[in-house]
């Protein structure tokens, strides 16, 4: 498994940390939740040897297997933190494995979308879900046929809009099955999607903190964590001192969260 894993002797809370799209192992992210007393690990669930090189019909089990590796450090509390798509599948998994106490979703979805490039048959069409469990694709949201006509770089905050308001009601991440605490973080002004917007309808369907920023984007920063760097390619919305700002309001829920 290709992975990084920030283990503190004696900890009580371990908790698997998912990147985004971007497919990254988010180390940085495990060493600060490491110097707070977090036995912490990131793991590659896309891209990878044996894995779909797209986020198609990945298998949440993928993220199970970490849960185990967390619980095999003698951890008495799991819990799993995600951004962006990570976020969507962090839900997920807490909806559907009860080992999971705590959740913390960053710039959340509040359903499962369609796929975001191919799967492990190397096709991206027709549009499939993100998602599977025990073999089985979850329901989903299917994409607009019209895509975003500006830029780079190019805001998909409406496009996203566009394919909630059509979104099946199957699609929906059932919250309401989940046992974990659950903590909410979005930015007013993410321009990838409209998270908050999301984490309402979250909300909505179980109890959770929300914890907003009116001038926050998609990539809250954690305190401790170095800035996100620009996109050439994308708009993320927010700005250096609001993502941070958010980070900091956000950062007591989360560490109460992962307190047994």
């Amino acid at each position: 498994m290709d992975r990084h894993m920030a283990v503190v002797q004696g900890a009580e809370a371990g908790v698997l940390v998912l990147a985004g799209s971007s497919g990254r192992i988010d180390a940085d992210r495990c060493d600060v939740l490491a110097r707070h007393g977090v036995t912490a690990m990131s793991m590659r669930w896309f891209g990878g040897p044996g894995q779909p090189p797209g986020i198609c019909e990945v298998p949440l089990e993928t993220f199970v297997a970490g849960l185990d590796l967390l619980a095999g450090t003698g951890v008495s509390r799991l819990a799993v933190l995600g951004v962006s798509k990570g976020a969507e599948a962090a839900l997920t998994l807490a909806c559907l494995e009860p080992r999971v106490d705590a959740v913390i979703a960053l710039s959340p979805s509040s359903v499962v979308w369609a796929n975001v490039g191919p799967g492990l048959d190397g096709a991206a069409h027709p549009q499939r879900s993100s998602w599977t469990w025990r073999g089985e694709p979850l329901p989903f949201a299917p994409y607009p046929a019209e895509w975003p006509d500006h830029g780079p770089p190019t805001s998909f905050r409406a496009f996203y809009e566009r394919g909630l308001a059509a979104a099946p009601p199957e699609a929906a991440i059932p919250l309401e099955r989940t046992r974990a605490d659950v903590v909410l973080v979005a930015g007013a002004d993410d321009q990838m999607w409209p998270s908050l917007t999301f984490a309402g309808a979250l909300a909505r369907r179980r109890e959770a903190r929300v914890v907003s920023h009116p001038a926050a984007g998609h990539r809250p920063r954690l305190p401790g964590e170095p800035p996100a760097q620009p996109s050439p390619s994308y708009l993320y919305g927010g700005s250096a001192a609001a993502d941070a700002a958010l980070g900091a309001s956000a950062w007591p829920h989360i560490l109460a969260a992962l307190s047994p």
